[in-house]
């Protein structure tokens, strides 16, 4: 199995407004991702509420094997998800570990 994380940072000067529109929309959307995507095993979107912390969302999401995890990054309805952050998007960090 294969565990998939990723942090996202917003922009500091991006609008707060557009920034909470933007991460619950890429919640959404993400979260909606299994039932168009069978071999998502799991997926999870947290949305930080801690002010004091760097990164603002965080994806948790597993699969079988890496590439599953290749093949859902180049889905289209992912992809379209990801869009959603684009504007107000300033940095992605991500691991991915077998387990």
């Amino acid at each position: 199995m294969v565990k998939h994380i990723v942090l996202f940072k917003l922009k500091d000067e991006a609008p707060a407004d557009k920034k909470r529109e933007a991460m619950h929309a890429f919640k959404q959307a993400i979260e909606a991702l299994p039932a168009k995507i069978p071999f998502i095993r799991k997926v999870e979107v947290g949305l930080n509420f801690n002010p004091a912390e760097t990164w603002h969302i965080a994806l948790y999401s597993e699969f079988d094997t890496l590439d599953d995890v290749k093949a859902y990054a180049a889905h289209p309805d992912h992809v379209a998800a990801g869009a959603l952050l684009a504007e107000v998007r300033e940095s992605r960090a991500c691991v991915d570990y077998e387990i």
